[in-house]
């Protein structure tokens, strides 16, 4: 039984005459008889009895009656929703995420995709970066972002933006009166340093940077995330360098400051996805990504 052989016995049905029948599908008496008799064959039963003035459903025909508008109708949700999966307006959307990011463009990405496109369903992972590869190798995620990514002949990086770094302070702090905060200005100065992972990332930036232009780096504490690094901050237990979308963690007693060094002026955060991948939905959003690297909104400092 296929879906022409249900439009055919539909029409039948609804008119109870072939001939009518016929002219409704703008087809010829004699082959629409046909397709009946062989959608009757298929199923092993009779589905009408012909009468002087045309046809009367059996008993089997009344019951495929009841089905038969259900079939099409799912036949045609189908068709619709293959057509706009094709253009990328339906499906699911699994993004990798890290701490910073969501603290600023990340969400501002997700909110535009999901205006433009709410039917997609977006599923977060809190993953690291390592993490984030594996799980686009797995097929597991769409699409990544991070930081200080290595190159994979199999993962494609575009930049998202660049945003300057900061430091951030306790209120009261020595040099919370400065305007713009030099590296040379923490030498001795206890660190909180984030993240404290083995793969390289902004706190083996940081030490570089340190080591680079000759300055001293006293580290207070390593941590794994931006939140705890800038709690810590509040606690007086040192300061520590960020970047510009940190600045988002409003916690009492922290105040932001500009850096100015010359290794760390600007960071940039990445998006990464399979090279391999074409899914419209994937490149609906990259398209988002792409306006926004284009015409980024301010980033509070």
């Amino acid at each position: 039984m296929d879906l022409k052989q249900m439009r055919y016995f539909l029409a039948v049905a609804e008119e109870l005459n072939f001939g009518r029948a016929a002219q409704r599908l703008h087809m010829a008496q004699p082959p629409l008889t046909r397709h009946i008799r062989t959608l009757e064959e298929e199923l092993g039963v009779q589905l009408f009895v012909r009468t002087a003035k045309g046809a009367e459903l059996t008993e089997a025909g009344e019951v495929l009656l009841a089905e038969a508008p259900n079939i099409l109708a799912l036949t045609r949700r189908a068709e619709e929703q293959v057509q706009l999966a094709g253009k990328g307006l339906v499906g699911r959307l699994d993004v990798g995420i890290f701490s910073s990011g969501i603290l600023h463009v990340i969400p501002r990405l997700l909110a535009q995709f999901h205006t433009e496109r709410p039917s997609i369903r977006i599923g977060l992972h809190n993953l690291t970066k390592t993490e984030q590869i594996e799980a686009l190798r797995e097929r597991r995620i769409n699409i990544g972002f991070n930081r200080f990514l290595p190159e994979e002949k199999d993962i494609a990086v575009e930049t998202v933006l660049q945003e300057p770094y900061l430091v951030a302070m306790y209120e009261g702090h020595s040099l919370a009166k400065k305007e713009c905060i030099a590296l040379e200005d923490l030498a001795g100065m206890p660190m909180i340093l984030y993240p404290s992972l083995p793969v390289y990332g902004l706190a083996e930036e940081v030490i570089r940077a340190f080591r680079d232009e000759n300055v001293e780096l006293l580290i207070e504490q390593e941590v794994e995330d931006v939140v705890t690094c800038i709690a810590l901050v509040a606690s007086r237990f040192g300061v520590g360098i960020t970047t510009a979308s940190a600045a988002n963690l409003q916690l009492p007693g922290v105040v932001y400051r500009p850096l100015r060094s010359q290794r760390l002026s600007h960071i940039e955060l990445n998006c990464l996805y399979r090279r391999d991948d074409t899914s419209p939905v994937l490149r609906a959003f990259l398209d988002v990504v792409r306006e926004y690297r284009h015409a980024p909104p301010k980033l509070a400092q």
